[in-house]
Order: structure tokens, then sequence, then C-alpha cells
């Protein structure tokens, strides 16, 4: 998760930004339609080019749901990923933050991560790995649509560029309906942090383009950063609203959840989310300054069930257990401030 451990943004409402690209060998069915065997042939091919670069091969078939949960809350593969019931494999380079998922939707997603608001160093890195799969295997194009793939809108470009961020100003001030609005009639979309579908979790988003048809990646990309830098001036001034319209309310929300944070004995992911929210707002505008961001951003993720036994190296199968180790985890996380 090394793309959520670096804080590498002068805007604190920007968390990571993330370049997708689906593509498809020429030859075969796309993978609603392909036999486990032409699915084994693909995963195949793919691993014989990623197992030779860096990437961890891992068969969906022979991990528990446990990890498949954890690897979707780190945000390597997508929910519908982590269900499927056909062939699938996942090939993984963390320390690179790369990603590709073998027979989702498409028979390659190529995906890579980074902290902050870095979507060209991002695509550099996706297409790096498209580079070297295109040197080994036919890849679907055609002159008139592009690459195929098996959504019709994913038609074109077959990116799909994101960029995650922080916004409880335009939440709280109830406004987060009419940027989504604004968003859709340019092209883009607002959604959870994992993607269609999901609901925003500790005011955490994900902002997309929704065309990649008739646009250039470039395109997408310089449309994403300069819709994003709007939408964090806007962000700006709506927690300066907050603040200056509920002064004490606002710093009182913010220090009680800086203290159950640090004294509860047992916290839920749930609970966790809702002081998460008020604290990280707290840093925003100084009314806390003694937690170091860079032990607090990553609880968003470390703190989740299936990561959290991941981190603690035991699957926590009772509710109660968990609530009191995800405690102990945030307090000794957070005690580093003082180390």
């Amino acid at each position: 998760m090394s793309w959520f451990q670096s804080v590498n943004t002068k805007d604190k409402m920007v968390i990571s930004s993330r370049v997708r690209l689906a593509r498809n060998i020429q030859g075969y069915p796309f993978p609603g339609h392909m036999t486990n065997q032409q699915a084994a042939e693909v995963i195949s091919k793919i691993g014989n080019v990623l197992g030779r670069n860096g990437f961890d091969q891992i068969d969906f078939k022979s991990i528990s749901p446990l990890q498949a949960a954890a690897y979707v809350e780190q945000r390597y593969i997508s929910p519908a990923f982590a269900k499927e019931k056909r062939e699938h494999t996942l090939f993984l380079n963390e320390p690179c933050n790369l990603s590709v998922m073998a027979c989702e939707e498409d028979h390659l997603r190529i995906q890579s991560i980074e902290p902050g608001l870095s979507l060209e160093k991002a695509y550099a890195n996706a297409i790096s790995v498209e580079e070297m799969l295109d040197a080994h295997m036919d890849i679907a194009f055609d002159k008139q649509f592009g690459y195929l793939t098996a959504c019709p809108t994913n038609l074109g470009t077959g990116m799909r560029a994101s960029i995650m961020v922080f916004l409880p100003g335009i939440t709280f001030t109830g406004h987060i309906n009419s940027l989504s609005s604004q968003l859709t009639k340019i092209g883009l979309t607002i959604r959870g942090a994992h993607g269609e579908g999901s609901e925003a979790q500790a005011c955490v988003y994900q902002i997309s383009n929704q065309i990649s048809m008739g646009l250039s990646e470039e395109d997408i990309i310089k449309k994403l950063n300069e819709v994003v830098s709007m939408v964090v001036e806007t962000e700006t001034e709506a927690e300066k609203e907050l603040y200056s319209r509920s002064h004490d309310q606002l710093t009182d929300r913010v220090l009680r959840a800086e203290g159950a944070l640090k004294y509860a004995y047992m916290i839920s992911s749930e609970e966790f989310m809702k002081h998460y929210v008020q604290i990280r707002l707290g840093m925003n505008l100084g009314i806390i300054k003694d937690i170091p961001e860079e032990q607090f951003y990553p609880l968003l993720i470390e703190v989740m069930p299936a990561t959290l036994c991941q981190l603690s190296d035991e699957a926590i199968g009772d509710d109660a257990r968990r609530d009191r180790a995800r405690a102990a985890f945030i307090q000794k996380k957070l005690s580093k401030e003082t180390e």
C-alpha cells in the first residue's frame, strides 16, 4: 500500500491518482464468454510476460475470502473481481503500485496508483506495463473504435483515470449532489472510493472520466487535473465556511473524535470512519497539530476488517475481538507521534 503511505501532495484533499487500462487479446472471446480452458490460456500468456518482470501471480482459486477482501480494501482489485467464480488471476507488483486483473470484465485490467495528484506518473507506469504485454501478444484494436472492450463505454482509449479526494466541507454543506450534477455535464463522474456502485465512506470520493472515446489519454488527464484543482478550491472554501459558522461545535467534535481514537477500548470500522472524518478535517483546519499525517492517513485502509487481520497476521472472525484489535492498532500507530 505504498500509494497510501506517502503524503505527496500540496493539497490535503487529494489522496491518490489512478489510471486503469482495459485491454483484450486478439483471438479470444471476452471473459464472460470464455471457457475455463481459454481463460487459463490467457492467464498463462499474461503470466509468461509479467512473471519475468517483477509481478507476483495470485490465483484466486487458492486464496481465502479474507485475503480477497483485503485486496479490495487496498484497491488492487475490484469488488466484482473478488467475487468472480470463473478462472481469474491477479498479477501484483506492490512496490511499484501496479496490478493487473486477468479475466475480469476484460482480459486485462492494468492499474497504476500513485499518491497525491500524480495522474501523469500513474499513466506512464500503466503504459509501460501495456507495452511490455503488447510486445508479446496481439492487443485487440480497431482503427475506427480504438481498443476493443467488453463494455462499449470503454471503447476508444480504454482508459479510466480517477483521483481520490477527501471532501468533508462539500459533503457537510450539502453541495455534493450539485457537484455531481456539474461533473456529469462535462463527462466526469463522482463515486465512492471503490468506483461504480460503491458508497462514499469517510467523505472520500473518486472523480473519474465517463467518456473514453473521441478523447486522447492526454486530454482526459488534463481535464481531470483542471477539474480536481477547482474542486479542491471549492472544498477549501467550504471547510472555512464550516469553521466560521460553527467554530465551537466543530472544534468539540474534532477533539472528541481524537480522544475516542486515542483511548477507546473497542472501535468498529463504522465508528472509526466517523472519527476519521472529524480528525482529518481538524488537521486540515489546524485544530489538530500533533498527529503526523504519515501515521494517520493510511489508517483509512489499515484498520478495515480484512486488512487489519492481514496486518495482525491472524484471521479475527469475532467482531468484538476485531474491534479491540482495531482500537489497539490505532493507539499504537498514533503513539508514534511522541516517539
